[in-house]
C-alpha cells in the first residue's frame, strides 16, 4: 500500500488538480502495483511512471462564427496517450464539462482498453469545450471545420484516428472527416464512425451498447446463468444506453429505466422495442427529453433530478457518464441484490462504488473491458478502409462478439481470485497492462 501511496503522491504533484485523471489511474496503480512488485522488470524500467505519462497533449483555439455573425472562441485538445502497441485511437468528445483532466482520464482508460480487445490499436482522446446542444446544423458545422483545420497536422490513418464520443454523432464526425478531406486531399481512414456512404462500418454506432450486453452475458454465462428474464436498469438515453437497451431486449431481458440530465423513468412493465423506437425518435432526431416518455406511456413514472440506482433490479448498466454511481448509490444496488454491475459508460462508478461492489463479489464489469465494444468496431471500421471493402452486420457483429469473448478470457485469466470468483477489476487492469508494458519494454527507454 506505501508503494500505492508514494505513486499516487508523485503523480497528483506532477498533475495538481486533476482529479477525473487521478481517480483513473487510482483505480489501475490498486490492482496492477501487486502484479509489478511480483514482475521486477516493469518496475525497473519505471513502466507505470512512464504509461501515465502522455507521450504528448496538443491544446488550441477554435474560433468560429455563429448565426447572428458573432465571433466566437472555445478550447480544444488532443491528448496522444500511447502508441506502443498501434496507432493512437480514441474519440472526441464535445461538452462544456470537457477539461484536460477528464481527457486524460479518458485517454488513459483508452490505452488499456485499446489492448484488451487485441486489435494493434494504441490510446487517445480529445475534445472540446464547446456545446453542440442547441446549436444549429451550420455552427455546428463552422465549428468543426475550424477545429479540423488545427487538428489534421496531427492526425492520419497510421499515427492517429479519433472517433465519436458524448456531443460527437454521425453529424459531427461528418463534418469534420469533409474538412479533413479538403485540407488534405486524400480520402482515407482517418476518423472512424463515418457514415456508410463514404467508410463507415455496419454496427458501429450500436457497438459499445451491444459489446456492454455482451460482455455482460458472458459475466453472467462464466457462472451459469443469463441475462434473458432479468430486470435491468441502465443509465442514459443517448447513443450508448439506446442500443444497450436493444440488445438486452433481444436477449430476453425486461428493461425497467433510463434516464437523462433531467432524471430518470421507471417503466416496471419494461421497455419493449417499440417504445424504444419511441426514445430513439426522441434523442436523436427531435432531442427532446426523457420526462416525455413518462408522459406517452401511462405506465411509466418519471423521478426529476434523480438517479435510477433506487430501483431494485438483478442488473444495472450505467451508460450515461463518469461518477454517475457513487458508494451509496451502490451500496442501495447491493441491497436490492444486484446481481451484476457492466459499465457502459466511462468510469461511470467512482472509487468507493467501485470498492464496494469488489467487496461484495458481485459481477462487476468496468468499462474499461465492458464499453471496448466501440473502439472495437472502430479497429474494425479501420480494416476495412484499408482493405476498401465493406463486412456484412453479421461479419462485424460476429467479430465483435469474439472480441467481447476474448476481453473476457483475458479478464478471467488475469482476475481469478481462486475461490471460482472473478475480479474483473483486476483481469481487465492487468490484462490490458501487460501487452502495452512489454511492448514498451521491448522498445528500451524511449
Amino acid at each position: 500500500m506505501s508503494d500505492i501511496s508514494s505513486f499516487m503522491r508523485g503523480l497528483e504533484r506532477r498533475n495538481p488538480g486533476e482529479t477525473e485523471f487521478h481517480q483513473a489511474v487510482r483505480e489501475v496503480v490498486e490492482t496492477v502495483m501487486p502484479f509489478i512488485a511480483e514482475h521486477s522488470k516493469y518496475k525497473e524500467a519505471q513502466i507505470l511512471e512512464r504509461m501515465t505519462e502522455p507521450d504528448r497533449i496538443v491544446i488550441f483555439r477554435v474560433t468560429w462564427v455563429d448565426d447572428k455573425g458573432q465571433i466566437r472562441a472555445n478550447r480544444a485538445w488532443r491528448v496522444q496517450f500511447n502508441n506502443s502497441i498501434g496507432p493512437y485511437k480514441g474519440g472526441l468528445r464535445f461538452h462544456p464539462t470537457v477539461t484536460l483532466s477528464v481527457l486524460k482520464f479518458l485517454g488513459f482508460e483508452q490505452v488499456l482498453k485499446n489492448s484488451l480487445t487485441g486489435l494493434p490499436m494504441g490510446g487517445a482522446k480529445g475534445g472540446s469545450n464547446f456545446n453542440p446542444r442547441g446549436k444549429s446544423n451550420g455552427e455546428v458545422m463552422r465549428f468543426c471545420q475550424s477545429l479540423m483545420i488545427e487538428l489534421h497536422r496531427y492526425i492520419g490513418e497510421v499515427t492517429d484516428i479519433p472517433a465519436g464520443d458524448i456531443g460527437v454523432g454521425d453529424r459531427e464526425i461528418s463534418y469534420l472527416f469533409g474538412q479533413y478531406k479538403r485540407l488534405t486531399n486524400r480520402f482515407v481512414g482517418t476518423l472512424t464512425g463515418k457514415g456508410l456512404a463514404f467508410g463507415g462500418s455496419l454496427i458501429r454506432k450500436e457497438a459499445t451498447g451491444y459489446g456492454c450486453v455482451y460482455f455482460c452475458e458472458h459475466m453472467l454465462n462464466h457462472v451459469g446463468d443469463s441475462i434473458a428474464d432479468k430486470k435491468v436498469s441502465v443509465s442514459g438515453s443517448g447513443n450508448v444506453a439506446i442500443y444497450t437497451v436493444e440488445k438486452a431486449i433481444q436477449l430476453g431481458a425486461r428493461v425497467i429505466t433510463m434516464s437523462d440530465s433531467s432524471g430518470y423513468i421507471h417503466d416496471p412493465q419494461g421497455i419493449d422495442l417499440e417504445k424504444l423506437e419511441f426514445i430513439k425518435d426522441l434523442k436523436e432526431v427531435r432531442r427532446g427529453r426523457i420526462s416525455e416518455y413518462a408522459e406517452r406511456y401511462p405506465s411509466a413514472s418519471f423521478f426529476e433530478g434523480e438517479r435510477p440506482w433506487r430501483v431494485p433490479v438483478d442488473v444495472a448498466l450505467p451508460c450515461a457518464t463518469q461518477n454517475e454511481i457513487d458508494e451509496s448509490d451502490a451500496l442501495t444496488l447491493l441491497g436490492n441484490g444486484v446481481l451484476a454491475v457492466c459499465e457502459g459508460a466511462n468510469m461511470p462508478t467512482n472509487l468507493e462504488g467501485a470498492h464496494a461492489f469488489g467487496a461484495a463479489k458481485i459481477l462487476y464489469g468496468p468499462a474499461k473491458a465492458a464499453n471496448a465494444g466501440g473502439v472495437a468496431v472502430s479497429g474494425l471500421e479501420q480494416s476495412q478502409n484499408s482493405l476498401r471493402l465493406s463486412w456484412s452486420r453479421e461479419e462485424v457483429d460476429g467479430r465483435l462478439k469474439t472480441i467481447m469473448s476474448g476481453i473476457h478470457e483475458r479478464c478471467v485469466s488475469y482476475g481469478d481470485r481462486g475461490d471460482g470468483s472473478v475480479n474483473y477489476v483486476t483481469g481487465a487492469n492487468i490484462g490490458g497492462f501487460v501487452k502495452v508494458a512489454d511492448a514498451m519494454l521491448a522498445y528500451g527507454p524511449v
